[in-house]
């Protein structure tokens, strides 16, 4: 599947905890019932999670193959709350996302 398809997917698995798919700043993004974003889908087909710093989940994620901090200016500056995932690793988006939507903001 393409990295869309997947990111569709993991919002289809999560529309009963009241996720929608929606867009910010033009990528397609996942947000909660109270319109809040907690996950993206990028350009190069990798997506954000906002995970939290400092958290098991946050850690887990950076060791994935190809995971790092998401940096939205591509100018050295992370949100170090946001943890991008390459599409290699989609079959952990739902998880992570779900995750995501649980942590407090």
């Amino acid at each position: 599947m393409s990295a869309e398809e997947d990111f569709m997917q993991v919002g289809a698995e999560l529309a009963d905890l009241g996720v929608r798919v929606s867009r910010m700043m033009g990528s397609p993004a996942l947000k909660d019932r109270a319109g809040k974003v907690f996950a993206n889908l990028l350009k190069d087909g990798a997506m954000a999670f906002r995970l939290v710093r400092d958290t098991p989940e946050h850690a887990a994620a950076l060791q994935l193959a190809g995971a790092c901090l998401f940096d939205p200016s591509g100018q050295g500056r992370v949100v170090k709350d946001w943890v991008v995932v390459p599409h290699s690793s989609a079959d952990t988006w739902t998880d992570l996302a779900e995750v995501a939507l649980s942590r407090p903001r």
